[in-house]
């Protein structure tokens, strides 16, 4: 059985970390962000007492964010051995993304139909938020950003379920979307695709505003394989 291993910086308090999210939350990030580096590779244990003694908080917090993780899929919670990190094919990653990719594309395409002024600036509004984070070249702050983007839009789709389903696999995903940010220019061309799924929607142009964020969505050829490939740099350094 594999055993967690830290770095000496993963020791550092969470205490002072991002303004507004609970900690808990803070620890979902950095866990699942390890599991996707390889950090903490498929079949790991993450046992609660080592992992609030390597991020510095109490076990509290570290059982809120494992439970997080189990919801999204990216720990199982296994009889006898608690915790463990699932493990996820390249093929099966891909399908995940196809699926996302056509869910969301359904929500761009509800929300085109019919959009009240106080959802357009709603949607304006988490845009330019995006944009200040690509102005300041802070990935993180992007990636946060721009997952409300997204779910903003799954919001003003006013379809309840699809909503549920698209929020569900986004949350899945979370940490390859997240990683994939890291890929040299992804950030900007991340933040160029937006705008064309914010044009479309504004113009109420449903198929447009489909393909366009099916297209940001997609993980297709060369930018999957970049992806595989900074997963696995990811992974190797890690483990050095």
């Amino acid at each position: 059985m594999q055993s967690v291993s830290h770095a000496p910086w993963e020791r550092k308090s969470l205490v002072s970390d991002v303004i507004g999210q609970k900690l808990s939350e803070q620890l979902r990030e950095r866990i699942e962000e390890r599991v996707v580096t390889g950090v903490y590779r498929p079949g790991t244990r993450l046992d609660e007492t080592d992992l609030a003694a390597a991020f510095g908080v109490s076990r509290t917090p570290i059982r809120e964010a494992l439970i997080q993780l189990a919801a999204a899929g990216v720990i199982e919670m296994r009889p006898r051995r608690g915790a463990v990190v699932a493990q996820i094919p390249p093929k099966r990653l891909q399908e995940m993304f196809e699926v996302m990719a056509e869910l969301e594309a359904m929500c761009a395409r509800l929300a085109a139909a019919c959009l009240s002024e106080a959802e357009r600036a709603d949607l304006v509004a988490a845009h330019r938020a995006c944009e200040a984070r690509v102005a300041a070249a802070d990935p993180d702050g992007y990636y946060r950003v721009n997952e409300a983007f997204h779910q903003t839009i799954y919001h003003l789709s006013h379809n309840g379920f699809l909503s549920e389903q698209a929020l569900q696999l986004q949350r899945r995903l979370r940490p390859f979307r997240r990683l994939q940010l890291r890929l040299a220019g992804r950030l900007q061309s991340s933040f160029a695709e937006h705008e064309r799924v914010l044009e479309a929607i504004l113009a109420g142009n449903g198929t447009a505003a489909a393909e366009a964020l099916r297209d940001h969505v997609r993980m297709q050829g060369g930018r999957f394989a970049s992806l595989m490939v900074l997963i696995d740099r990811e992974f190797a350094d890690a483990n050095a």
